[in-house]
């Protein structure tokens, strides 16, 4: 992973602060000369970090009143930033709940479209992205990402604009509920056909099966979720490096 330069170091530092309650909804972070000298930064870094914040949708910043935190259903919670700042932090059962009521929102119909739409080339990028999620079970590897690849490749294969543009959105996302199926002791291996027929039916141009198919995958990954949160594991961090199958 690429080091972050100061800017995203200082950024990543108020961030992960807010989020993790230090600084709550509605207090004020401290003014510049302050934070300059906490992090050893100049003005010019500490204005940028607040103007990402800012665009991030954790602060607020006016004359008189300096930088406020946003309550957190004003946060930006389809950037991969604040997601990954929230594992960090630490995974809440509310944050999870609503990445999964999210995905039953979503996928099911962009899957359906994508089952009515999709091309030949939509098709194989899909299956190359199983190929690999095969041989990381198999062989060993980086499952995570060819699992991100699978869904975003159905997202694209709806020929919606929108849900494309929302795929991206969603990748953060995506990614957090896959880390942790995968830390599951044979997640990934009984995971391997239901996204099999996902894709089955996708090639079938079978938009009904494919629509059943997505909700058991989805419904899967949750009882996965459960079972990690359940066994109080220590969740797996976004900052971190996909985790890599060994066999």
């Amino acid at each position: 992973m690429k080091p972050k330069n100061v800017h995203g170091n200082t950024l990543d530092a108020l961030g992960e602060a807010i989020i993790a309650g230090r600084y709550p909804p509605g207090a004020t972070v401290p003014p510049e000369p302050t934070l300059c000298e906490e992090f050893g930064v100049s003005r010019t870094v500490v204005r940028e970090a607040v103007k990402s914040l800012v665009a991030k949708g954790l602060v607020s910043t006016g004359p008189k009143v300096g930088t406020r935190v946003l309550p957190s259903d004003q946060w930006n919670w389809f950037d991969p930033d604040v997601v990954a700042w929230q594992s960090k932090v630490g995974l809440t059962r509310e944050f999870l709940r609503d990445l999964q009521e999210t995905r039953r929102v979503v996928e099911p119909a962009a899957v359906r479209m994508a089952a009515e739409r999709a091309t030949a080339q939509d098709v194989a990028e899909i299956e190359a992205a199983y190929e690999g999620m095969r041989r990381a079970v198999e062989e060993g590897g980086d499952y995570v990402t060819f699992d991100l690849r699978f869904h975003q490749g159905l997202l694209r294969a709806s020929h919606n604009r929108m849900l494309v543009q929302m795929s991206k959105a969603l990748s953060a996302l995506l990614r957090t509920s896959f880390e942790i199926s995968t830390s599951r002791k044979d997640g990934p291996r009984g995971s391997l056909p239901l996204h099999r027929a996902v894709l089955d039916a996708v090639a079938a141009h079978d938009p009904a099966r494919a629509e059943k198919s997505i909700l058991l995958l989805i419904d899967s990954a949750r009882d996965d979720i459960e079972a990690v949160l359940g066994s109080r594991r220590r969740l797996p961090r976004l900052n971190m490096p996909a985790t890599l199958l060994r066999v």
